[in-house]
């Protein structure tokens, strides 16, 4: 096929387009590399540095795609708190500027939505057709977003489908900065500092490795539209994860506890049952496993 992966360069992105590379598929990245990598791209995927929030025809018309991946994002709650306006640029008008660009082609749109912050808290594994009550701009975003892919399909007659993601951690996850929790703390370890925990660490999340999130966002083309959940059904504290990632590192290093962080979940994890009967997708690497891949390729990378 033809195909535009949206940060394509990316953590999740990257694992997407090696995917499709290796299935032979024709692939163009379309990544700002703000956050992305050129390293990260395989051989065999063309690149073109833009940015979503900025008109896409030529590029699309060039290639004339027949799918779109758009995995393109602010993806940083705490980005989205203190800038609001910019999180909402990236993720409502980017994801309008590929729908457009596609709706043109007749590309079948695959978009990379959220779980925990589009639900907000909750008190078991969360279905689909749970409320919607998103607690930080990102989440707001995000479910904006989703709607537009919605109002595309009515309007269209096209099948997008969106994927509602679990914490997605595993290799190219980058450990600095802005980054996500499993990344910092195997790279605050790996440089043997003590990594912080904002508030008491009983928060809970539904962690899935980035493998098994590429092979369900494949999954998901030509699907007749929908929402569906791509996570594992099992909620981990932070304090649990954190004791894995030590076991994994071989650290024996205690963390801080500082001030919880606003925006902030206490409770999140994904009822997958809807994408494993209907997609066929399922997690399947065990967490464990998972971190200890992510810890050898980050301290791989380090040497």
């Amino acid at each position: 096929m033809r195909v535009v992966v949206t940060g394509g360069a990316g953590f999740i992105g990257s694992h997407v387009t090696d995917a499709l590379v290796v299935r032979g598929d024709e692939v163009v990245v379309v990544d700002s590399l703000v956050t992305g990598k050129r390293e990260n791209l395989p051989t065999g995927a063309a690149l073109e540095v833009r940015d979503v929030r900025e008109p896409l025809d030529d590029v699309f018309d060039t290639l004339r795609p027949e799918a779109v991946f758009h995995l393109a994002a602010q993806a940083d709650v705490r980005v989205s708190v203190e800038r609001p306006v910019e999180d909402a640029a990236v993720n409502v008008l980017g994801t309008v500027r590929v729908l457009d660009a596609a709706s043109r082609h007749g590309a079948q749109v695959v978009f990379s939505s959220t779980g925990g912050a589009i639900y907000g808290d909750g008190d078991g594994p969360t279905t689909e057709d749970a409320p919607l009550r998103p607690v930080s701009p990102y989440g707001a975003a995000k479910l904006a977003a989703e709607e537009y892919v919605r109002a595309f399909n009515r309007l269209h007659g096209s099948t997008h489908v969106a994927l509602r993601f679990g914490n997605v951690y595993g290799p190219r996850q980058d450990p600095h900065g802005e980054a996500g929790v499993v990344a910092i703390f195997l790279g605050a370890l790996a440089r043997d500092e003590a990594p912080r925990i904002f508030g008491d660490g009983r928060q809970t999340r539904d962690y899935v490795y980035v493998g098994d999130v590429a092979r369900a966002t494949l999954s998901a083309l030509g699907q007749e539209g929908g929402v569906f959940n791509v996570g594992t059904g099992k909620e981990t504290s932070v304090l649990e994860l954190f004791d894995l990632c030590r076991r994994v590192s071989g650290s024996s290093l205690e963390p801080v506890h500082v001030d919880a962080r606003l925006g902030e979940l206490e409770r999140s994890v994904l009822e997958p049952t809807r994408g494993t009967e209907e997609l066929g997708i399922r997690a399947m690497v065990e967490l464990e496993d998972g971190l200890r891949a992510t810890n050898d390729w980050l301290t791989g990378r380090k040497e």
